[in-house]
């Protein structure tokens, strides 16, 4: 017998197969507007922690890909450190929100995604020095 579910298909809230766990924020930045840096963009992430780990969504290794458009568009594929994280539905929107309130982003889509599986490895060295991972 072929089982055909993945991890997300375990996931309260999760979405129909077929379908990405989507977070929209922003609007169209105007014309002749400068884009901000993928620098600003990060800053803004770091800006969004883990509420039970005292540290950013970035330095752990949640962010998985970080797209920035030429119109000031910005895609994000971010993962949590557990599937059953009790912030699941939430973390994406609270992302989204970060990054659009960046001067220079214009529209703002993150998608959850759950492949790779998220690992340790994926910390920051300063991410692993504040919980004392080594």
């Amino acid at each position: 017998m072929s089982d055909d579910r993945t991890l997300s298909d375990f996931m309260p809230g999760a979405p129909a197969p077929g379908e990405d766990a989507l977070a929209y924020a922003g609007k169209p930045l105007a014309a002749g507007a400068t884009p901000a840096s993928e620098e600003a963009i990060v800053d803004a992430i770091k800006t969004v922690y883990d509420p039970e780990i005292p540290v950013n969504l970035y330095d752990l290794g949640l962010i998985y890909r970080l797209d920035c458009a030429p119109n000031g568009d910005v895609a994000v594929d971010m993962t949590l450190t557990a599937p059953a994280c009790p912030v699941a539905g939430t973390m994406p929107g609270k992302v989204a929100e970060a990054v659009a309130a960046v001067p220079g982003v214009g529209e703002v889509e993150v998608r959850l995604v759950w492949e790779p599986p998220w690992t340790k490895d994926r910390m920051s060295d300063d991410a692993k020095l504040a919980l004392d991972i080594y």
